[in-house]
């Protein structure tokens, strides 16, 4: 990899930093901090610069224990700033999303006395904001203004967000308005921030009537946004329309979106529109992955519909896809009361023309060796054991 002494090296510093994300997001620290000294074997300068940019894969893949650790040991070679303890701060308050942690940090930068910027004010708030702690959110907004730092895009929608969370929807617009007069025009996640508590809520009148705001200001909604409206309806016909809508606008549905939608027909018990979807994902070149195996899977067994199920979990098997242990488990007990059940059915003695003799199964027999056989009952969107 060095090269001959006429030819330069291949390897360069995005080269390293891409083996270090790969190592980060196996959660494979140790080589990921190896591959960040081998800088100095291949003559390559190590600087603040390639530090942070360790920190930043190390907390993206949720390692942030280690780059926080890191950090503090290296504390004397590369000295705390304000990006640094950034990265710390955004790494527990977004991919881990862990309040407590969060706050320690924020604390720390005050006792360092590290000045914090705009994107320390937004990580923190964003978590303050999806732990509906509105009254700290407008509390952190004013005492940021206070502080000569102006609010960015990404401060504007946790505020917006954590307003609608608390079904303040004037309110969270008049941020909005405040926005724009600062020259920060609101996009795609800014009007998500709005519609999906809102939809969360069941406010659905006013998360239709920004929705229809969104689509006349010329904002493309994301899959995000259709997912927070489909979550909310409570209809095939409906579904099917924005499902129609979605595609129109150019949106493309993923597994996540279907995985949503047959989870929730077969909690309708909308069997017909569960496997129209199934077959529409393959139409559309979607495979059948892990993940929607098991909800296909899962749904129609509680739906009673047990021989489809296990045909789903041969076929999910045959592909080579690992079943989820608990269905994996319910299954095998069905098969396995199948088969009992079979040799031990009903059996016919017919003698000279003689009335038909019925012998039952002892079903006392073995009976802590062999599955119990119950059947599902659904009532009011829940599933029962039939007793």
């Amino acid at each position: 990899m060095r090269g001959g002494k006429d030819r330069p090296s291949l390897v360069n510093p995005q080269t390293l930093l891409i083996m270090i994300r790969k190592y980060c997001a196996v959660h494979d620290v140790g080589k990921a901090i190896s591959t960040f000294y081998a800088f100095k074997r291949f003559n390559l300068d190590i600087g603040m610069e390639e530090f942070q940019d360790l920190l930043s894969a190390l907390a993206r893949y949720k390692n942030v224990k280690d780059a926080e650790h890191l950090l503090f040991c290296n504390k004397n070679v590369f000295p705390l700033n304000t990006k640094s303890l950034n990265i710390i701060l955004n790494g527990w308050c977004l991919p881990l999303d862990d309040l407590s942690e969060g706050k320690r940090i924020w604390r720390l930068m005050k006792e360092k006395r590290i000045p914090r910027d705009v994107f320390s004010y937004c990580s923190i708030m964003s978590c303050y904001s999806r732990a509906g702690r509105l009254n700290v959110v407008l509390k952190l907004f004013d005492e940021m203004k206070l502080c000569g730092v102006a609010p960015d895009v990404k401060v504007y929608n946790a505020v917006i967000h954590a307003l609608a969370k608390g079904r303040l929807v004037k309110q969270a617009r008049s941020v909005m308005t405040m926005m724009e007069e600062n020259d920060l025009a609101p996009n795609a996640v800014t009007y998500n921030s709005l519609i999906m508590p809102l939809c969360k809520a069941q406010l659905l009148d006013e998360a239709q009537e920004i929705f229809n705001e969104m689509i006349q200001r010329g904002i493309h909604p994301t899959v995000r946004t259709y997912h927070a409206l489909l979550r909310s309806l409570r209809t095939g016909e409906e579904v099917f329309e924005h499902l129609q809508k979605m595609n129109t606008m150019g949106c493309i549905p993923t597994h996540d979106t279907y995985i949503m939608l047959i989870r929730k027909f077969c909690r309708w018990c909308q069997l017909d529109n569960v496997f129209m979807l199934w077959d529409k994902m393959s139409k559309i070149g979607l495979d059948h992955d892990r993940s929607s195996y098991i909800v296909l899977i899962h749904g129609l067994f509680l739906n009673g519909k047990l021989e489809e199920s296990y045909k789903y979990y041969q076929e999910m098997k045959q592909k080579g896809l690992l079943p989820e242990p608990k269905i994996d488990e319910m299954l095998q007990a069905w098969v396995a009361g199948r088969r009992d059940s079979q040799e031990n059915k009903v059996t016919c003695h017919q003698e000279n023309k003689k009335v038909v003799k019925f012998e039952k199964a002892d079903k006392e027999r073995d009976f802590h060796k062999k599955p119990e056989m119950r059947k599902v009952m659904r009532e009011r969107g829940f599933s029962f054991w039939d007793q």
